[in-house]
């Protein structure tokens, strides 16, 4: 077989390599990335399922509770040619690649970030900080906002902070991390994360789910966060869309 048709094979293989999706949005109906440093900026979200974490205040449980959620309607598999011509289909730049865990598949998920790259989309994504990322995706186009998890999720320390991934994503300047925050006292445990592994830049979120929350919980927060030089993020599909799913 020649190159060019061991090439062919190669993208034939990748296009119909699949990933578990628990859904798609931003093309019918647009939206902009909610969170972190791209926080407003349009955006359409591939939303993969599983993830490896539980966190108690977690706002898409259906992606790994199957105690409350019924696993066969809330995920299936899709093809990356499937994702690739639906994320094709818009002209917005940013896409958003979140769940769950994504990282869970990225070895799916490198094909479906070649093609998206390769069609001029910027990708962005969202992961708890837990998996080390392969190499073929710290690349241009692509940045990481990892949200490690803080005590407040009720998840063992051992399960959420991996020391190789955090380090690995810090040294890889690509990556901004974002914290979930409640309390002022939560931002000595975010320093002592930042400290211990070289995290930068930081970036603050309250926790809540309804705007009210997020506006007391802001407040409570704004001034530690500031004295400190971090910056702070909205959620603002919560403000603008009330955590209606989709949005």
């Amino acid at each position: 077989m020649t190159a060019a048709a061991t090439g062919k094979v190669a993208m034939r293989e990748d296009a119909d390599s699949s990933l578990i999706v628990a859904e798609c949005f931003g093309v019918t109906q647009p939206t902009f990335q909610g969170e972190g440093p791209s926080c407003g900026v349009p955006a359409l979200f591939i939303r993969l399922s599983r993830c490896n974490l539980t966190c108690g205040w977690c706002d898409s449980r259906f992606t790994w509770d199957w105690k409350k959620f019924d696993l066969r309607k809330e995920s299936k598999r899709r093809t990356v040619a499937d994702l690739l011509a639906w994320a094709l289909g818009s002209d917005v730049e940013l896409v958003v690649i979140t769940g769950g865990e994504p990282l869970l598949q990225q070895a799916s998920v490198i094909p479906l970030v070649r093609g998206l790259l390769t069609a001029g989309k910027r990708v962005e994504f969202e992961t708890n900080g837990t998996v080390l990322p392969d190499a073929a995706l710290l690349v241009d186009g692509v940045c990481f906002n990892v949200s490690p998890k803080l005590a407040n999720s009720g998840v063992a320390e051992v399960k959420r902070i991996v020391p190789t991934a955090l380090e690995a994503l810090a040294l890889s300047g690509r990556a901004a991390f974002k914290f979930v925050t409640r309390t002022v006292p939560e931002l000595d445990e975010i320093g002592a994360l930042v400290d211990r592994y070289g995290l930068d830049p930081v970036y603050v979120m309250p926790e809540g789910t309804t705007a009210e929350g997020l506006i007391a919980t802001t407040r409570v927060l704004a001034d530690a966060v500031a004295a400190r030089r971090w910056h702070f993020t909205q959620r603002l599909h919560i403000l603008a869309f009330a955590d209606a799913r989709g949005r």
